[in-house]
């Protein structure tokens, strides 16, 4: 068990990375950097395997029961989203290297914003895996509804630079799928937090948002 928990924190430590790096090279036209990303990936992908096949030998050898059972669950299913989360970050690169190589690269700095709030959403997140918070799991569905407005202006404000935008405009649209690429790793470390609050309290709370969603 403690193997596979650590397994889980070395492949949330190397997304963290892709994701930063991918940023970053969005941030300073870094093609180099771009490159490195997608060549890491592969890393979170071998370990999202390993993680599943650890997990699948616990639960057939050793019949896990109640807060285990939880456990190796919660795990498996928090390296599904740390797998494409990285994924997330993979696209940010592949833009970033799109923009590197166009003949008038665009300034990107009004993506840094979102980047940032996504980012604290994942630490939280990990946090609440790694201590099994339930408070703070279920905290983030707030962060999450900034995390979206946010996104919603930063897209309306890029799509209103489009019909005067000339020979930037594909530029502009990678910056529009990049921030679309930032929202969904807030959506995804939400569900990396809703899954700390089963491991902690045996409660599935996905559901319970949508009927608050739904004024139910």
């Amino acid at each position: 068990m403690n193997n596979l928990k650590e397994k889980v924190h070395l492949m949330a430590s190397l997304t963290c990375q892709n994701i930063e790096h991918a940023i970053q090279a969005l941030l300073t036209q870094d093609i180099d950097l771009a490159r490195m990303v997608i060549g890491d990936d592969s890393d979170v992908d071998e370990l999202e395997v390993k993680i599943d096949q650890m997990g699948l030998d616990i639960l057939i050898r050793f019949h896990p029961m109640a807060s285990d059972l939880r456990a190796v669950i919660t795990s498996m299913k928090t390296a599904h989203n740390l797998e494409r989360i990285s994924d997330h970050a993979v696209n940010i690169a592949k833009r970033a290297k799109k923009i590197c190589k166009s003949p008038s690269p665009i300034d990107a700095s009004e993506i840094e914003p979102l980047s940032k709030m996504a980012d604290q959403i994942l630490s939280d997140a990990l946090r609440a895996y790694k201590d099994a918070d339930h408070e703070l799991g279920e905290g983030l569905h707030a962060a999450d509804k900034e995390l979206d407005a946010a996104y919603k202006q930063v897209s309306a404000s890029l799509s209103s630079r489009l019909e005067n935008s000339g020979t930037n405009a594909e530029n502009i649209l990678h910056l529009i799928l990049v921030a679309r690429s930032i929202e969904r790793i807030g959506d995804l470390a939400v569900n990396i937090g809703e899954d700390s609050v089963f491991l902690s309290k045996a409660r599935d709370i996905r559901h319970e948002q949508r009927r608050i969603q739904d004024g139910k």
